[in-house]
């Protein structure tokens, strides 16, 4: 006799993740790296001092030709960029997946939809807490009953503060415009500098911290009666 009884849908397997966390974790260390690298050269910079001839950008879209200091944080900044899209193109495959994990482990949808997991740090107003809000999620559904770790706070409060302080990760102007206020007055710069370095090392104990989270034993099923 055939049993029709319905069967529950069988949740997908969590996909391995330590090599996801590896790469996001490189990611981080290379932007904390840069933006050490950048707030070496403002300092040096601002002890050097502005030449006679002014800043870079003379205005009315006049430049003058930078010095070799100049250059070098040109370059410096560059490198810095591409070390940040590399960690974000990282980090969101981290996350996605740690996501797409924490929904096999608890058998729950995740709060936030696909979308937001890209979205969320883009939107205004809402990339002032959804990133987090992924997070913490994710925390909860694979670690469920445990306290979120203090490291998902302080990073996400590093990461607003450099987000937030105009000078930061979101800093709209030009690299001679930063150079420019490094002549001025450089404490700022180095404000900012210091919450994305902090960022990014409460970002690598994010991610080390979910990841554990993940490779807890799977947790035994019942025998029916």
């Amino acid at each position: 006799m055939n049993d029709d009884t319905p069967q529950p849908a069988r949740q997908p397997a969590p996909q391995p993740v330590r090599g996801a966390a590896g790469t996001a974790i490189t990611g981080l260390v290379l932007v904390g790296a840069a933006w050490v690298a950048r707030a070496v050269w403002q300092v040096r910079l601002a002890t050097t001092g502005q030449p006679s001839s002014g800043p870079p950008d003379q205005g009315n879209g006049q430049h003058r030709p930078l010095t070799g200091l100049e250059d070098a944080y040109h370059i410096v900044t560059t490198l810095g960029d591409a070390a940040t899209l590399l960690c974000a193109v990282a980090f969101l495959a981290w996350l996605l997946r740690v996501r797409d994990n924490a929904r096999a482990l608890s058998g729950q949808p995740p709060r936030y939809s696909g979308p937001w997991v890209y979205l969320g740090w883009i939107v205004p107003v809402m990339n002032l807490w959804v990133p987090r809000g992924i997070v913490a999620d994710v925390h909860q559904q694979s670690a469920p009953g445990k306290r979120l770790p203090r490291a998902v706070n302080w990073w996400w409060g590093l990461w607003l503060a450099g987000m937030v302080s105009g000078v930061g990760l979101m800093y709209t102007g030009s690299t001679d415009d930063i150079i420019a206020r490094a002549y001025t007055d450089v404490r700022p710069l180095l404000v900012a500098d210091a919450a994305v370095v902090g960022a990014a090392v409460a970002g690598v104990l994010v991610v080390r911290a979910l990841t554990a989270a993940q490779q807890r034993p799977p947790r035994p099923v019942s025998a029916g009666r």
